[in-house]
């Protein structure tokens, strides 16, 4: 064969190769692909790094902990105790200027603009992995591989893609780094704390997005998660998926994970004659879901009067009150300063919303009053149902009921 002829058919053989790969993948074969992957990689960034790694909540088999490992090194570049460090100090910080990637500390451009760079200058704080990455992985191949070489994984990646599919790999690894950037800063780090329907009123700004489940593996009920973080299952209500604890599950059938803790269940039993021990243990224990059945009154009992108001003709009074009644159940370190005034101007027009106001406060004070005895706090909650019931207000009326009628 002349020099031209193998020549030529090495020049043929790399464009084929540019154009096709080694695999010689059509179009949706390489589209299958990078959703497969990227969707692995997000199933190890929940199952692996948050809910076992960073908040303990399952316990993995060596075998999945390493391949969620390994898979990460590969496909994200990320070091377990740097993830988990931040991510401890998001909630023992969540919404202060301490907070590494909070859209109410940081403003939601921020965060969804530049979330990755505001992860890397966390992680990269020897303060920060001190306090809040013990118990990560610290055997030989994270200290002389995952660690210190944590770029040579995407590396590899890319020269995998590039020998699989050609030149259109380098898009296909582009995806595949940008995914966990994108998904994590942005729709739960982000959106996560900005837009979205909340279960519980947890003392923050988190929220749940759907429909993101299939894409996000069951982090987009964030507000779940803030409520109960030390929970492997983040889906509570029945119209919620969680495809991460569907993984879980799995992986626990087959004897290569266990579950520590799932989300608590209020139960609704017989209505006692008065509130004792057992109801307080209940109403600290679902706390925020209580909170957020109180918030559900309130914002019924905000309507009715917006209505009544209508009918009346006081449309100017209408209107404040419609302006503010999706703050009238919020704590009051939530609201912004400006907003404060004006419920407290609404409040004081209009007394009922403000009593079921000044009793959701008192209530609060039942698990935030660290100073008083559990003796006294029953005392207190027993003063609390009898105060409600006797209010003329059927919200508060219904709500001491459930009360007297709770158990954990």
């Amino acid at each position: 064969m002349s020099f031209s002829v193998f020549s030529g058919s090495l020049h043929d053989g790399f464009v084929q190769w540019a154009i096709q790969g080694l695999a010689g993948a059509s179009w949706w074969q390489i589209v299958a692909y990078t959703l497969v992957l990227t969707h692995i990689t997000i199933a190890s960034v929940t199952i692996y790094l948050h809910r076992c790694q960073a908040h303990r909540s399952l316990e993995l088999h060596v075998i999945p902990s390493h391949f969620f490992r390994f898979w990460l090194w590969l496909t994200t570049s990320t070091v377990t105790k740097q993830w988990v460090s931040v991510h401890r100090k998001h909630h023992a910080k969540c919404e202060t200027a301490e907070d590494p990637h909070s859209p109410v500390a940081h403003g939601i451009k921020k965060v969804l603009l530049e979330g990755r760079e505001l992860y890397r200058d966390e992680a990269m704080k020897e303060e920060t992995l001190k306090k809040f990455g013990h118990g990560s992985p610290d055997d030989w191949i994270e200290r002389h591989l995952y660690t210190p070489r944590n770029n040579w994984g995407p590396i590899a990646m890319l020269l995998i893609d590039l020998a699989l599919f050609g030149a259109i790999g380098i898009t296909v690894w582009a995806v595949q780094m940008l995914w966990i950037p994108i998904m994590a800063a942005g729709v739960i780090n982000g959106i996560g704390h900005f837009w979205g329907y909340r279960n519980f009123e947890a003392p923050d700004a988190s929220t749940n997005v759907l429909p993101w489940g299939l894409i996000i593996g069951g982090e987009e009920l964030h507000n779940n998660h803030h409520t109960y973080p030390t929970s492997a299952k983040l889906s509570v209500k029945p119209y919620e998926f969680d495809i991460g604890w569907g993984y879980i599950r799995g992986l626990e059938m087959i004897g290569l994970a266990k579950v520590r803790k799932t989300p608590p269940r209020l139960m609704l039993g017989d209505i006692k004659p008065v509130a004792d021990a057992k109801t307080l243990e209940a109403i600290v224990a679902h706390r925020y879901e209580l909170m957020a059945r109180y918030a559900n009154e309130v914002r019924a009992a905000c309507s009715a009067e917006v209505a009544r108001l209508k009918a009346n003709g006081q449309v100017s009074a209408a209107s404040k009150l419609q302006q503010v009644r999706k703050w009238m159940h919020r704590d009051a370190e939530q609201m912004p300063v400006d907003m404060q005034k004006q419920v407290d101007q609404v409040r004081a027009d209009h007394p009922k919303l403000d009593k079921l106001i000044a009793m959701r406060e008192e209530l609060r004070g039942m698990w935030t009053r660290t100073n008083v005895s559990a003796e006294q706090l029953v005392v207190d909650l027993q003063g609390w149902c009898h105060r409600a019931e006797a209010s003329g207000i059927a919200a508060l009326q219904d709500f001491s009921r459930k009360l007297r009628a709770s158990y954990a």
